[in-house]
């Protein structure tokens, strides 16, 4: 054997021992892993066992703390590999109903309102002649408080002027005041029926379940979210079901309300599915459950979609096969004026109205539309909304509005 021959063979073995020490470097490590991963498991399950649950179980918990505590977590909200499971932040407290009423008046009495002021700058002459009667009554139809009603209220105001005999400013005032509360109707119960006296009792019949309908863009389903944020504050127990199954972000939407106070939210997993299934199987829920109150968030509609208004009638019939339906809200934007009025009374006819929401009730002149929607449908105005905040939503109440239109004078 040569010398060459010689060479590769020592460098053949070198290679060869190199290879098999750099297997047995990998083969080490891997195990070592292996075995960092289980004694891991087993810390973590050891661990879990001593709380009672299992890791997934406890994520479980943790992430529907905001829920109440008989609360069954369903399988599928089990958190998987790579999902978040850090605790949710703190349950917000809802601002009081009373609180909420001062804030109202206060905001009301600080708005622009071009209706007052002008109203009582005609009425403050010497002497009305029938040109200063057109320009009150104009003043009225550009507020949208609606064409027959302002008549009726300008021949009141021409009677008041008469027996009045002067044009005190306070008294001119006063005169007004006391007219638009009339027209307003400060009578009118505007109480939701679950606040009203025979839902206290304890053999009364529940959920109380309400029903959210309105156009698209007049801030439907955030209504919903705050209407279970003033119950919430009341001290009432909230369910709230996501029945606007065609636009893909409503029930996330609503959803976000329910997770900040602790209120659960019945959804369907697919997008464009039936929402009268999802109405169904909430008020089943909510009734299992003892919940005091439903509120069923539905999607925005054009009022001129014949099928569509049919939709609501049938979302209506669902729910009554298992809770009554004690109220349909209307939401309204205020600022809409007349259409408002249109839109009003196509919904009364596909599903019944029980109450009117205005949204953006700002205390801009077109706030007649209060006076032109109660009139027309015999329907009250039950809550109004001022602001974008969470808790702006609040009772209609009639002497913070009227003053909110006389406040500019």
């Amino acid at each position: 054997m040569d010398t060459t021959s010689v060479i590769y063979i020592v460098i053949g073995l070198a290679i060869l021992l190199i290879a098999v020490v750099v297997a047995a470097l990998i083969i080490r490590r891997a195990g070592v892993r292996r075995r960092g991963a289980s004694a891991s498991g087993v810390s973590r399950e050891t661990e879990a066992g001593a709380q009672g649950t299992s890791p997934d179980v406890e994520h479980a918990v943790v992430s529907t703390a905001s829920q109440s505590e008989t609360e069954t977590v369903p399988a599928s909200s089990i958190p998987t590999a790579g999902q978040d499971t850090r605790p949710s932040s703190p349950l917000q407290a809802p601002e009081s109903s009373s609180s909420r009423l001062v804030r109202l008046r206060a905001r009301l009495s600080k708005s622009a309102n071009p209706l007052g002021k002008a109203l009582l700058t005609i009425l403050s002459k010497s002497h009305l002649t029938e040109g200063d009667w057109e320009d009150v009554e104009d003043t009225l139809l550009l507020a949208d408080v609606g064409a027959e009603t302002s008549a009726h209220l300008v021949e009141q105001l021409k009677s008041d002027v008469r027996v009045q005999g002067e044009a005190d400013h306070a008294a001119v005032r006063e005169m007004l005041r006391n007219r638009l509360l009339a027209i307003v109707d400060a009578g009118m119960d505007r109480t939701l029926f679950a606040e009203r006296a025979e839902m206290q009792r304890s053999d009364a019949p529940k959920p109380s379940v309400i029903i959210m309908v309105g156009v698209n863009g007049t801030g439907k389903t955030t209504t919903a979210g705050k209407l279970a944020r003033l119950f919430v504050a009341e001290g009432k127990s909230v369910m709230m079901a996501a029945a606007d199954t065609f636009r893909a972000a409503a029930a996330d939407q609503l959803e976000t309300w329910g997770n900040r106070v602790g209120v659960s939210v019945i959804r369907s997993d697919q997008d464009g599915a039936d929402p009268a299934s999802v109405a169904f199987e909430a008020a089943h829920e909510a009734q299992d459950k003892n919940v005091d109150v439903l509120v069923v968030d539905t999607a925005g509609r054009l009022q001129n979609k014949a099928n569509l208004m049919q939709e609501l009638g049938k979302i209506r019939r669902v729910v009554e096969k298992t809770a009554k339906v004690d109220e349909v809200l209307l939401v309204l934007d205020a600022t809409t004026g007349q259409n408002g009025m249109a839109q009003a009374k196509v919904f009364a006819e596909a599903i019944g109205i029980t109450g009117i929401v205005l949204t953006k009730l700002d205390g801009s002149a077109k706030g007649g539309i209060v006076i032109s929607v109660q009139q027309e449908l015999g329907v009250p105005v039950k809550l109004v909304g001022l602001g974008e905040g969470p808790d702006d939503l609040t009772v209609f109440d009639p002497p913070a509005f009227v003053e909110g239109i006389l406040a500019s004078s």
